[in-house]
């Protein structure tokens, strides 16, 4: 059992290799922007909607329960 350890035949990274790393972390970075941006404008809109049924249904009962008085 041998403890040389072989080098590995490959030159390492080239100049495309980083390029295409560099390109795939800002197309990465910008979609996840982008779907978190929409995540966001969704449940900001359902918290808007939901404070609008809110109201409506407090005036609702307020002159419900004012009416029936």
């Amino acid at each position: 059992m041998g403890s040389d350890v072989e080098k590995s035949k490959g030159d390492g990274l080239h100049l495309a290799d980083g390029v295409i790393l560099v390109a795939v972390g800002v197309v990465g970075v910008l979609v996840a922007f982008w779907v978190l941006g929409a995540l966001a404008s969704f449940v900001w809109g359902f918290v808007k909607f939901v404070f609008i049924v809110a109201l409506v249904a407090g005036a609702v009962t307020l002159l419900m329960r004012r009416r029936r008085s």
